[in-house]
């Protein structure tokens, strides 16, 4: 297997509506950073990897014939991705297997979503459960991870005054980014007072409905040393899928605890082994790990062994991953500032790839060579991870 890396990086900025370009369009402008940002030119693509997501939110069915060619690659090897929320880091693992396997030599890995122009999206999203076992209840995005916030609470101690900390730590990080969708600070007053949507999990918990795109270039070895700006060399990619049925994860017979975040630590040991990072606490500088509410970022935290399972909260009021403490989590602002849920994965790639180069403007992180990376998607099932590190 050849060693891959990532040599260009482009974003747009996140926002809830952008309504002056379609959406082939806005997938292109971030193509357009990350080519620039690469030194290369579209003609050097050789094929191309998309993250999409499903038709019922993008109101075009089959979009990718849509995108092809606008992203410059009509004529080229194409393959459309979609694995929920984690799509993003999904799509980065595929068009890393085509350049580590030696068949392609430069690859472009893009997508954009929309999901504050598809009206309510939380009425697609529920669709995604088992009509006959647990659509009746009704699960959906947000109770199904409140469940889990609930569960943790129970056997950690915790509270909602911890999972405030994630929230607060991340919108003051979002201040130095400036494709964040949320760059406003709050409190922990303002977190626990405001509505709840669905408890424990209140609006200043949850992240947003983002407008955005998101781009990569990975090139071969060979090719990455012609080019002359920093790299972000992928030494680990890792992957696992949870049970789909949420009840096989609750109670005294469940294999895995809905509390933990048993598969995506797997996903992440994965990578690690191929990393060889034996002691994350030590090796690991940065994490960008997809959060879509509060709570998650807590087991995230314990599933990538930053620290010890229930602990994350408490290290959180004693300011650690906070930026400017040895091993800052999610500086971007993480999922809670922005969320274009079809790149959102490919955001945490691209923004520990930056970090690895050197280029992540205000939120870099003083001596970052060793990233992490992570995606979630489906209904908590799907866990992607990827170690990135400077030269």
């Amino acid at each position: 297997m050849r060693r891959v890396a990532i040599v260009g990086v482009g974003q747009t900025e996140h926002r809830f509506r952008r309504d002056d370009v379609t959406y082939p369009e806005l997938a292109r402008e971030a193509v357009a950073v990350a080519l620039e940002h690469a030194g290369l030119e579209v003609g050097d693509v050789e094929a191309a990897v998309l993250a999409l997501a499903p038709d019922a939110l993008m109101g075009v069915a089959h979009a990718e014939r849509w995108v092809a060619a606008a992203l410059g690659v009509a004529g080229k090897p194409f393959m459309r991705v979609n694995t929920g929320g984690s799509t993003g880091i999904t799509t980065a693992h595929a068009a890393f297997y085509h350049v580590a396997s030696g068949m392609f030599d430069c690859v472009l890995a893009a997508g954009a979503d929309r999901v504050g122009e598809s009206g309510d999206a939380q009425l697609v999203l529920n669709t995604m459960w088992d009509v006959l076992y647990e659509r009746p209840f009704p699960l959906n995005a947000i109770n199904m991870l409140a469940l889990q916030a609930v569960r943790y609470m129970a056997k950690y101690g915790t509270t909602e005054y911890h999972m405030a900390l994630a929230a607060v730590k991340n919108r003051r990080h979002a201040l130095k980014n400036p494709y964040a969708h949320l760059r406003k600070e709050v409190t922990v007053e303002e977190v626990l007072a405001s509505r709840v949507i669905c408890w424990p999990i209140k609006l200043f918990d949850a992240c947003p409905q983002s407008t955005g795109g998101c781009a990569l270039v990975l090139c071969s070895e060979e090719l990455a040393r012609r080019l002359p700006g920093p790299k972000a060399w992928i030494d680990g990619v890792g992957n696992c899928a949870e049970t789909y049925f949420m009840g096989d994860r609750m109670g005294p017979a469940a294999e895995h605890d809905h509390a933990d975040a048993d598969a995506l630590a797997e996903a992440i040991a994965r990578a690690y082994r191929q990393a060889g990072i034996q002691d994350p606490r030590r090796e690991i500088d940065v994490a960008e790990l997809y959060a879509p509410f509060s709570n998650i970022e807590l087991h995230a935290i314990e599933a990538a062994r930053l620290c010890d399972k229930g602990q994350a909260g408490w290290l959180l009021e004693k300011g650690e991953f906070h930026f400017g403490r040895r091993q800052p989590v999610n500086p971007s602002g993480g999922v809670l500032c922005a969320n274009p849920i079809a790149v959102t994965a490919m955001v945490r790639v691209a923004e520990a790839a930056l970090q690895v180069m050197g280029h992540a403007g205000e939120r870099q992180v003083d001596g970052a060579r060793t990233a992490l990376a992570t995606g979630i998607g489906g209904d908590h099932q799907f866990y992607g991870a990827m170690v990135l590190r400077a030269e």
